[in-house]
């Protein structure tokens, strides 16, 4: 239940204790049991939550050398090539064994694995790192901004949210820089404002241009005062900028829902071979993306904290 949801009720039985006449003992009762009903759903809703987002699906060709290779809740993206692979994300930490089962099954070895890249340091991306890195031997390539996260096993200035196993980056990359892998070449832009040191990554494959896209949700960033990330909002604004100057055939974001993962996947199935090429589909992430932002941060601006 979100903080304005619960205040919501709080009121509700307020107003409801001060007309049936009941006492302060029975308003105090009735807030206990609502307080303690609320702090038990979290749990159990968080759990359910990594559940659905860890359940199976099966491996597949997006375009070209890109294979989609992660959970139906969480993506995972493979670039692979002669000289060796790249691995974009690792999910929860339950998600690795079945990133690397999906990795098999596309009829890859996880030896040829030689770089892992992480789009953003929350624990439903990053929780799989580690094992993914022992399972594999790659080296981890990460932005300045999400090594403290890394390191630390969690997401420094964010406490509610779950941790992971913390990981080593062997190597930092900058924004813009070119990684090169034999006939594979991406570039890491770095895109901060869901985390700190998010980053997106471009390509080519099939001969499209080919965007992975850090998540663009506030997500319950604080914008407004976080001594954290005080910063947040202004690199909201500069990576929407950035990333309108941007072109992408194959637009792929590390939630599936957001390319509509299965109904192109289904699409593809039916026999349309293009069916994760739209050009259009930035503009469309990032409209939709701006106006939620814009309207959480006028909301934060004048209750000051995040939904």
């Amino acid at each position: 239940m979100e903080d304005s949801d619960r205040n919501c009720e709080t009121r509700k039985l307020m107003d409801r204790a001060k007309i049936r006449g009941q006492g302060p003992f029975a308003l105090m009762l009735m807030l206990m049991l609502m307080l303690t009903a609320t702090a038990t759903a979290t749990p159990a809703q968080d759990a359910q939550q990594r559940i659905e987002w860890n359940q199976p699906f099966a491996p597949f060709c997006i375009i070209g050398n890109i294979y989609y290779v992660g959970t139906r809740g969480l993506s995972a993206f493979l670039i692979t090539g002669p000289k060796g692979h790249i691995l974009i994300d690792a999910g929860l930490p339950e998600s690795a064994p079945l990133i690397a089962d999906n990795i098999r099954r596309a009829g890859f070895r996880l030896a040829d694995i030689k770089y892992l890249l992480i789009n953003h340091t929350h624990f439903d991306h990053a929780g799989g790192l580690a094992e993914l890195k022992r399972l594999t031997g790659a080296k981890l390539i990460a932005s300045a901004g999400e090594v403290p996260d890394l390191i630390a096993g969690r997401t420094v200035g964010r406490p509610t949210l779950a941790s992971f196993p913390a990981v080593q980056p062997d190597r930092i990359v900058r924004d813009g820089e070119t990684i090169v892998l034999g006939s594979i070449r991406v570039r890491v832009w770095v895109t901060p404002g869901h985390t700190q040191g998010g980053v997106t990554i471009s390509t080519v494959a099939g001969g499209k241009k080919v965007l992975f896209v850090t998540s663009l949700t506030v997500a319950g960033q604080r914008l407004i005062g976080d001594p954290d990330y005080p910063t947040a909002a202004d690199d909201f604004t500069k990576s929407f900028k950035k990333l309108r100057a941007m072109k992408a055939d194959v637009f792929l974001n590390f939630h599936p829902e957001f390319f509509d993962m299965e109904g192109r996947r289904a699409r593809q199935l039916a026999g349309d071979n293009n069916a994760f090429v739209d050009s259009a589909e930035l503009g469309r992430q990032l409209n939709t993306a701006e106006r939620d932002f814009t309207e959480e941060k006028l909301r934060q601006m004048r209750n000051i904290g995040p939904r």
